[in-house]
């Protein structure tokens, strides 16, 4: 059965390339994906495929039954892109300027999708049910996972499974972790109040600048001073805007940043920790704040079962030369949600480019993948589907 369906992912390859350039051409940011979510639910439907619309929002969910009563796995991917401007001298370049597929999610539609169609072409020899979901939103949070499972696309699953295209990450290459993979994901923003003056009389007043410079670098210390060395936690300081004039000394200093951490604990010892040195800061130099604290995303944490399960179905999976435990990620990804309710496993298939010159990061303008990673990765969650239909029912029958 898994030569089958490797052979039929083969023959479909072209069309996983079209379509994954057909949605790079035409890519929509978090929750305006409208035209997308038509385009996947439209393909469902010409499939003559059970699919349900506007699941939490933008969200589409797919369901394809076998012919016998079984387990229900989940198969997940997003198709959301970012505001950034596709700056790639290639032939399927985005046409919506300022927005461009800079993650891979486009890879992840035509993979899901193209896999969905050989497994519905498979439908009459699987034992239980496949659950595809298309999620909207993952970019931008509070994402699209909380309101689809909300709105019921993991009734009746019993295991999920997911993957990242890693234009890092040399193709034929997955990488994969027990526990924490990925941080979470959390926002502060702080607003410093002071007197503003006349750049010549500084000791009239109290700059909003020198009081912000002063809050950057003591921030510093929670990672270095307050946080247990044996966990792993980053606090950054991405904005710092105070505008004057040259002569001006600045009432106020607006700053914004964000946290990521795997421990709940430190996440939340992390939030007390800066409201106490922002107040610590204003205090000393006589001046007020205001301190908001936006969680994001929880860290994305494996099964350890479905994840062993998943390391050793890849490692048959053909195209698949190397499989290894990553280091976990600092990036945020609300896949986490779905680990929270189900049991399952997320992990990274390697996407970098043959030129290794243009292996650019995610949400660089210039990103790109190997388009083969995709069939790597439709073929590992394909395995990974039939293995595990394949194991429940064999387990049943000896029972």
């Amino acid at each position: 059965m898994l030569h089958n369906l490797y052979d039929a992912l083969d023959k479909k390859y072209a069309e996983m390339v079209e379509m994954r350039r057909y949605l790079h051409q035409h890519p929509e940011v978090s929750f305006k994906e409208y035209k997308t979510a038509e385009y996947i639910a439209n393909f469902y439907e010409n499939l003559g495929v059970e699919v349900r619309r506007n699941v939490g929002g933008n969200g589409i969910v797919a369901k394809i039954s076998g012919t016998k009563p079984g387990p229900t796995v989940a198969l997940r991917a997003d198709f959301d892109a970012l505001p950034i401007q596709d700056e790639k001298d290639v032939p399927y370049k985005s046409t919506n300027p300022g927005v461009m597929h800079a993650c891979g999610h486009d890879g992840h539609t035509a993979t899901l999708l193209v896999l969905a169609k050989t497994l519905h072409e498979m439908k009459e020899q699987l034992t239980g049910t496949v659950v595809l979901i298309h999620q909207h939103a993952e970019e931008f949070a509070p994402g699209g996972a909380i309101s689809m499972i909300e709105d019921g696309c993991l009734e009746g699953v019993d295991v999920i499974f997911g993957t990242h295209l890693w234009s890092t990450i040399p193709t034929g290459t997955i990488d994969y972790r027990v526990g924490p993979v990925m941080a979470a994901a959390d926002r502060f923003e702080i607003k410093i109040q002071g007197l503003g003056g006349h750049g010549a009389h500084p000791h009239t007043t109290k700059d909003a600048i020198v009081i912000g410079s002063q809050l950057v670098t003591n921030l510093q210390q929670i990672v270095s001073r307050r946080v247990d060395p044996i966990e792993s936690a980053v606090v950054t300081v991405g904005s710092f805007v105070a505008e004057n004039p040259f002569n001006v000394i600045a009432d106020t200093a607006s700053l914004q940043g964000t946290v990521r951490t795997f421990s709940e604990e430190v996440r939340t010892q992390i939030e007390g920790e800066i409201e106490r040195i922002v107040k610590g800061t204003c205090m000393a130099a006589d001046s007020s704040y205001t301190y908001a604290f936006h969680r994001g995303y929880p860290a994305v944490v494996n099964h350890e079962e479905q994840t062993n399960f998943l390391v050793e179905v890849a490692k048959s999976v053909p195209g698949v030369h190397h499989v290894q435990e990553t280091a976990p990620q600092m990036g945020g990804e609300d896949f986490a949600y779905y680990l929270q309710h189900v049991p399952g496993t997320f992990f990274f298939t390697g996407a970098m480019p043959v030129d290794k010159t243009k292996a650019y990061p995610h949400h660089h303008p210039k990103f790109d993948i190997d388009e083969k990673a995709m069939l790597i990765a439709a073929k590992t969650l394909g395995a990974a589907t039939l293995n595990y239909l394949s194991i429940e029912k064999q387990e049943k029958a000896t029972v």
